[in-house]
C-alpha cells in the first residue's frame, strides 16, 4: 500500500505556524505567548498535534497541549493527576479534568506554566521507569 507523504508525515512548527494565523488578533498573541514559554521551558520537546490542537511531546508521549475556543483559550497538560496537584495554583482559573480555560489574550503566567510542565514532566518520567 502506498501512502501520501502528507499521512506518514508528522505534524510541524510551520502546521502550529498555520493554525495560530487562522485565530483572531486577540486569542493568537495568547497562545503564541504561551507557546514561546512552553520552548524555553522544554527546548527538547517535539511539537506538532494532538488531538487535533497543537501539542508538545516529549519521551514520545503527549506532553501539553493549547487551543482557542470562541470565548477563550485552553491549556490541556494531558492529566488530570497535575491539575489535581496544582489545585491552589489554579485557584484564578476555571478548569476541569483536563483543562486549564483563560482569557484569550491573558495566558497563565510563565512561572505557572513551567510548574505545569515540570510537574507533567515527572509524570511521564515516572511512567516511564
Amino acid at each position: 500500500m502506498n501512502r501520501s507523504s502528507s499521512a506518514t508525515k508528522p505534524a510541524r512548527a510551520a502546521d502550529i505556524d498555520a493554525y495560530l494565523a487562522s485565530l483572531p488578533p486577540k486569542a493568537r498573541g495568547g497562545l503564541e505567548k504561551l507557546r514561546k514559554t512552553i520552548r524555553a521551558a522544554v527546548p527538547e520537546a517535539e511539537e506538532g498535534f494532538s488531538y487535533g490542537m497543537p501539542a508538545f511531546k516529549l519521551l514520545g508521549r503527549p506532553l501539553i497541549a493549547f487551543a482557542a475556543a470562541k470565548a477563550h483559550s485552553s491549556l490541556y497538560p494531558m492529566s488530570a493527576a497535575v491539575i489535581r496537584a496544582l489545585e491552589p495554583e489554579l485557584k484564578d482559573y476555571e478548569t476541569s479534568k483536563g483543562t486549564v480555560r483563560f482569557p484569550p489574550d491573558r495566558p497563565p503566567p510563565a512561572r505557572l506554566v513551567r510548574k505545569i510542565l515540570k510537574a507533567r514532566m515527572a509524570e511521564l518520567q515516572q511512567r516511564r521507569t
